[in-house]
């Protein structure tokens, strides 16, 4: 098998400026400099003309490489924020709704030297760089491999249920039809070559060309998240309810047991403690590997705390769920998984109550952007003609797979990327699906 050749969506806007540093080839013309696309009714207007869609290939990919203005990064999320982002490869331009939808085409190797300096820093621990790039690598062609096993079967693909009494939702796979997978955190971090790439980063992923996890003769679907909080998630309930038996619930550490954080008075002596695991550190020089500068914003994810007056919780849950509640009286957890991660919450209004879920659900409706994690426990308390709720909460993220916190106290204590993988992914193994050419 020969490397893929992927398509990632970068941005969608009705005006789009790309500086093409190097020529590239587009409908017979040689393109150079700055270029402006707008959308118009009738497709996309460039240099006079109007276009259903463009592909831009360099002549010289190796040098190369385009610049976007105002890529959104974090979209949603605590960080959002507007960059400029440079490129290698490819890039197609079509027209998606009211919007110009940018692509990047590019090879998978060049991809994972932006994901595991995007997602992480690019001086983390060669160890841990070693276990990202075979983890991002083996998620992005399980990703590619879903989606062609659901086209191909004509499978449909639902991630929502509703009904009066329950709202679940997750998501996954949505809006992805025009492209393999997006740029920013809903798949995987990719920031072209904006992030700086060091010689480790290009070790690591040179070190481990081609090497994906596999199990029982399929890519594994190697997820991960920045803080488990301790304890890891099963993957069926944070998405579809289709088991992945090398996602386990367990300790994060090799000592120890996890007590069964489905029961709601261990959730709570769980989540109201700061047990010994690999993620529990607030080593700055470990945390820097994990957190690019814009999560360094973020100076709680093991164990962390938030506190909502009632109106403003009512306000709150109003505006992100688009129900009228009334006034908020009680958050109650009807279910939760295997790290304390509630994944069917009941809110009590005083005019209406319903169940909400998946776990990113809840995480939405209870904060301006997400939550840290699902996994928290309430405490009311009296405060002035009202009550105040104050949220307990452990880790930051889904906390299915790998978690970057402890993976990077695993490289610092001298643990090898084989050993990382098989601590977060039991009973996988690392193949090679493709050689170097």
């Amino acid at each position: 098998m020969k490397q893929p050749h992927i398509h990632v969506g970068i941005m969608a806007d009705n005006r789009i400026i790309i500086v093409f540093d190097g020529i590239y080839n587009c409908n017979g013309k040689q393109v150079e400099g700055e270029q402006l696309f707008a959308r118009t009714a009738n497709g996309i207007a460039w240099q006079g003309s109007t276009y259903e869609s463009l592909t831009f290939t360099p002549e010289e990919e190796e040098k190369a490489s385009f610049l976007l203005q105002d890529v959104t990064i974090g979209i949603g999320f605590h960080w959002q924020r507007h960059e400029n982002q440079r490129f290698r490869g490819g890039v197609e331009l079509i027209t998606e709704g009211k919007k110009i939808r940018v692509i990047n085409h590019v090879m998978v190797e060049e991809y994972l030297r932006s994901v595991i300096s995007s997602e992480m820093n690019a001086t983390s621990s060669l160890e841990l760089l070693k276990a990202h790039a075979v983890i991002s690598r083996s998620w992005l062609l399980a990703q590619i491999e879903k989606r062609n096993t659901i086209e191909a079967t004509a499978t449909p693909y639902t991630s929502e249920t509703n009904t009066d009494e329950e709202r679940m939702k997750w998501y996954d796979r949505e809006e992805h039809d025009n492209y393999d997978v997006c740029a920013d955190d809903h798949c995987q971090r990719y920031q072209g070559i904006t992030r700086a790439s060091t010689p480790a980063v290009n070790d690591a992923v040179d070190a481990t060309y081609g090497q994906v996890l596999y199990y029982n003769n399929h890519i594994a679907d190697a997820r991960f998240s920045k803080c488990c909080g301790g304890a890891t998630e099963l993957f069926e309930n944070c998405w579809e309810p289709s088991p992945h038996p090398y996602l386990v619930a367990q300790l994060d550490s090799v000592n120890g047991e996890l007590p069964d954080l489905r029961v709601e008075a261990n959730a709570h002596e769980w989540i109201m403690s700061k047990p010994d695991t690999f993620c529990n550190t607030n080593d700055k020089n470990i945390l820097s590997q994990v957190l690019n500068g814009y999560d360094q914003e973020t100076s709680q994810f093991y164990r962390w705390r938030i506190e909502y007056e009632q109106d403003e919780l009512s306000s709150l849950v109003r505006r992100r769920s688009g129900i009228d509640f009334g006034t908020i009286q009680e958050l109650q957890a009807v279910e939760r998984g295997t790290s304390g991660r509630i994944t069917r919450l009941r809110i009590v209004g005083s005019k209406r109550t319903l169940i909400v879920g998946k776990e990113l659900e809840i995480r939405r409706w209870l904060s301006e952007s997400h939550l840290y994690s699902s996994a928290f426990v309430v405490e009311k308390q009296p405060y002035y003609n009202q009550s105040k709720f104050i949220l307990h909460g452990a880790g930051w993220g889904h906390g299915v797979g790998l978690c970057q916190m402890g993976a990077a106290v695993m490289g610092s204590k001298g643990y090898r990327y084989e050993e990382i993988l098989a601590h977060y992914f039991r009973h996988t193994e690392i193949r090679n699906l493709y050689d170097k050419e």
